[in-house]
């Protein structure tokens, strides 16, 4: 399996704090803990060449792994265009945190993703769907002490399933972590991550994110055309 995590990199280069609680910065942390013998991971920023999604590494991209906060507005639309199109045809995506306003999630789901937030909660998160692959290994409940609070109304596009939600001590709620399928793609988005707090050390939470990369690793491209056929009977 090979996985690709894209982060902007931008506020490793303005925060000290970000890149003293994840050395290597949130892509290079990410990728890091997703590494095991049966996946090789690369990653990808902003400031790269065509933002490090070039034709040649989606095409060698079973699973894209997605954190954007400050430069949504940055990414090119045909490098968009071409991150839909993998995914339409199969290539996994996963989306996190912040990454809710990126233009691919807004783009595949169709509509705002606009929430509610707040920094300095205190987070418990519930597994509510405990046979669903992602959730594989994850406690029935889990507390993050610190996180961004994101709340509902979520404006997304109804999840084909939700499989983790999240209480936070202001008495708010969220759908943490939801699953829809594009075509031949399968997308997660979850919730926690934010830059200058610990969620990504959490075990649980980098447990979800490992799953979520080999549930949305489907190993076939299949790109979706509308040819015009002669009938076979």
């Amino acid at each position: 399996m090979k996985v690709t995590v894209w982060n902007e990199n931008l506020h490793e280069k303005e925060i000290p704090l970000v890149t003293q609680l994840y050395p290597g910065g949130l892509h290079g942390y990410i990728a890091g803990f997703l590494k095991d013998p049966e996946t090789e991971v690369r990653t990808a920023t902003l400031d790269e060449p065509e933002c490090g999604l070039t034709e040649e590494v989606l095409a060698d991209t079973d699973v894209l792994v997605w954190w954007g906060h400050m430069g949504h507005d940055r990414v090119p639309e045909e490098v968009v265009d071409r991150v839909q199109r993998h995914i339409l045809s199969g290539m996994g995506l996963v989306v996190l945190h912040s990454g809710h306003h990126s233009k691919i999630f807004r783009r595949m789901l169709g509509t705002t993703c606009n929430l509610k937030w707040r920094d300095g909660a205190r987070e418990r998160l519930w597994t509510v769907k405990p046979n669903h692959p992602i959730a594989k290994d994850i406690p029935e409940t889990f507390v993050l002490d610190c996180e961004e609070m994101y709340g509902e109304p979520f404006d997304i596009a109804e999840p084909q399933e939700t499989v983790f939600m999240g209480w936070f001590n202001g008495g708010e709620v969220f759908r943490s972590g939801c699953t829809w399928v594009r075509g031949n793609g399968k997308i997660f988005y979850f919730q926690p991550g934010h830059e200058t707090n610990k969620g990504f050390q959490n075990v649980y939470v980098q447990q979800i994110i490992r799953n979520a990369v080999h549930w949305a690793c489907s190993m076939k491209r299949v790109e979706l055309v509308c040819p015009h056929v002669e009938a076979l009977e």
